[in-house]
């Protein structure tokens, strides 16, 4: 089954820019670590992942009564920071909250991804 792990917010981590090169390539470390474990542990795949740009970067659409608006800047209701994701293949969403232990402590939301066809 496919799992989708958004790293929603900073949890007790400082944001990234705050932190020294030393912490920054320890947080590194730990993405490391996991990717490793992924690729160690049977039946689990990094399908993909990638670090996101901050809010400030973001474009959000919004449709209202079928009209569609385009804002720079986050979605003002978001309170999470969104820092990045992992689409991993699993047996099991145990399996995905073990190797999550190994990442930096991001708050976290992990979602099945539904088979539509």
């Amino acid at each position: 089954m496919k799992y989708f792990v958004l790293l929603a917010g900073y949890g007790e981590r400082r944001p990234w820019d705050e932190l020294s090169a030393e912490e920054q390539a320890g947080e590194l470390e730990k993405h490391q670590k996991f990717d490793a474990a992924c690729g160690a542990k049977q039946g689990v795949e990094v399908l993909s992942s990638e670090a996101l740009g901050d809010g400030s970067m973001a474009t959000t659409l919004r449709t209202r009564g079928g009209e569609m608006t385009i804002t720079d800047g986050p979605f003002a209701e978001a309170a999470e920071h969104i820092g990045g994701y992992y689409l991993l293949e699993a047996p099991d969403i145990d399996t995905v909250i073990e190797l999550c232990r190994l990442l930096p402590a991001y708050d976290m939301d992990i979602r099945p991804v539904l088979d539509l066809s």
